[in-house]
């Protein structure tokens, strides 16, 4: 079982996502687990403040370092080994997420997701609790929870079990490098437009040549930087 831990101070936001389609499913399976931890439960005093000024001024405000260490202890003491885990803080500085670290993520028992707000956290918490800093692409939220969000149903989808085919997972887009090509489904005409004939000829080789094919073209097209690595790799398979 993988185990998703989120600090966050707005819990609710992730009540429906996580109750929903695939998710819930993972953990009806038990293969998923989330826990959902509320940052203002780990205030010393319940008048306190999550977040203060920045020394050295400048605008917006910092989440504060103590809450979040403690959060993060706490969630820590009920984890066997800390070599199974990976403490993950979402912030457009980090690297970029890709299919390539949802599937080595997918391998960890146990993953923290630090949800910052406001002006960004207290660095010394990037700097000593923080293992992994992902952005999900060059442009700016107001906080960690939808990138969080999104990194969980990237990783779940992925453990064996939670897809009725796992097969499905394994021809995604970027899995192999290629985008994922077009699909077809009944009625086999409609508003004048039929489906390719080859996908009707019951001929399986043919019918893997021509979507291998397709989504060639569509890499190629509209994402050389991964077409490029894709031929490296033949090359080298050869």
């Amino acid at each position: 079982m993988i185990s998703f831990n989120v600090i966050t101070p707005f819990p609710a936001m992730f009540n429906n996502i996580l109750n929903e389609s695939i998710l819930l499913k993972a953990k009806q399976k038990k293969i998923a687990e989330y826990n959902i931890f509320n940052l203002f439960d780990f205030l010393d005093n319940p008048s306190e403040r999550i977040d203060d000024y920045p020394f050295g001024g400048g605008p917006g405000m910092l989440m504060k370092p103590e809450p979040i260490f403690k959060a993060v202890d706490k969630i820590k003491s009920n984890i066997k080994s800390s070599n199974d885990c990976r403490i993950i803080f979402p912030t457009p500085d980090g690297k970029v997420f890709n299919h390539d670290k949802a599937k080595k993520l997918s391998n960890v028992k146990n993953l923290i997701f630090i949800c910052g707000h406001y002006k960004g956290i207290d660095q010394r918490i990037r700097d000593e609790i923080v293992t992994d800093e992902i952005s999900i692409g060059d442009f700016v939220l107001t906080s960690g929870e939808l990138p969080s969000m999104i990194m969980i149903d990237s990783i779940v989808r992925l453990k064996k079990g939670v897809l009725n085919n796992y097969e499905s997972a394994e021809k995604d887009s970027f899995y192999d490098l290629l985008l994922d090509g077009p699909h077809f489904t009944r009625p086999r005409e409609f508003r004048r437009n039929k489906v390719p004939d080859v996908l009707l000829s019951g001929n399986h080789k043919e019918i893997e040549d021509w979507f291998l094919n397709k989504r060639e073209e569509k890499t190629k097209k509209l994402r050389i930087d991964l077409w490029k690595k894709y031929k490296s790799k033949k090359m080298e398979q050869k």
